[in-house]
């Protein structure tokens, strides 16, 4: 149903300052406009109304009787307006969460997990920023990030999600094509999908094959992507053999979509993070929520790091 009569809102604002000093000049400070806005708005107001609400003197105003019990209920009710108002403005601080990450670790990790994480905490708002390089973090608003980093930088506090695991990965009918594969070292007469202009942190297939082992050489064909998430796109739809990280690829590789051509496993030092800036945790419930059903959501790593 709608709300009426209601007067020009501006004018209820202005009135109730000039009430609650009893003059037009300190209304006029308060709200930063001229003497003349606050008197023009007031007369706007009685002329609504059909009733005169000051006595004007000289150099002076008073309330009408009618003018006292409309100043009352109009501070009353721009009270509960502020009131809700900051109320709104502080749960949004609170419960809104931005999280920066990669494009590859948003599409291949994180959001398919969000929906668990939204029936959890139905009132978190999440935001998720995109930024391929973790030297950009530091022109990117964010209250957490997530990323895949060798050495986190400095002025965040880093907490291990999970460690690097490196591992072959192609379509299962890529693998019923051309292989069976006896060892790594066959993989270089493959297709290798490579990660083109890729952040240093991440493996290349020349430093994949040189840790495991293997005497690296020009592979016979090469398909360079700059996306990971396309270069995993490639993999699915039998254009090659692409490297994969454990975790990004588990699903794809639990349905079937992929499958590992060879077992040789590279387990690493370089791991992938939660990064908060900063040398205190942000204590906001909704970034508070968030860390903590992100760490029970990731398993617990056994074991050794090195190679199998």
């Amino acid at each position: 149903m709608k709300i009426s009569p209601l007067p020009p809102l501006n004018s209820l604002v202005a009135f109730e300052s000039a009430a609650r000093h009893l003059s037009f000049t300190q209304a006029a400070e308060e709200l930063h406009v001229t003497q003349g806005a606050i008197s023009r708005q007031v007369r706007s107001l009685e002329d609504y109304l059909g009733k005169p609400l000051f006595e004007r003197a000289n150099r002076s105003v008073k309330l009408t009787p009618m003018g006292q019990r409309y100043a009352q209920a109009i501070h009353h009710a721009l009270t509960d307006i502020s009131s809700i108002t900051e109320e709104v403005r502080s749960w949004q601080g609170t419960y809104q969460i931005t999280v920066a990450t990669t494009s590859a670790m948003a599409s291949l990790w994180l959001l398919p997990k969000i929906a668990e994480f939204q029936r959890e905490h139905e009132n978190v708002e999440l935001r998720i920023v995109a930024t391929e390089q973790i030297r950009d973090l530091s022109r990117v608003e964010s209250d957490v990030a997530l990323f895949y980093c060798r050495t986190p930088p400095a002025a965040m506090q880093a907490t291990t999600l999970f460690h690097e695991e490196v591992f072959p990965v192609c379509s299962p009918r890529y693998l019923e094509r051309f292989g069976p594969f006896p060892g790594p070292e066959a993989l270089l007469d493959c297709t290798l999908l490579s990660l083109e202009d890729a952040d240093q942190d991440w493996m290349s297939w020349k430093q994949w094959f040189t840790e495991v082992g293997v005497v690296s050489r020009l592979p016979r064909r090469r398909l360079n992507i700059n996306s990971y998430s396309m270069l995993v796109q490639a993999a699915m739809m039998d254009q090659g053999v692409a490297l994969g990280w454990s975790q990004l690829v588990d699903d794809y590789l639990e349905r079937g979509q992929l499958v590992r051509p060879v077992e040789t496993v590279l387990r690493t030092q370089a791991r992938f993070c939660l990064l908060e800036p900063g040398e205190t945790r942000s204590k906001r419930r909704g970034v508070r929520a968030f860390r903590e059903w992100l760490m029970a959501t990731v398993p617990r790593e056994v074991g050794d790091l090195g190679l199998t």
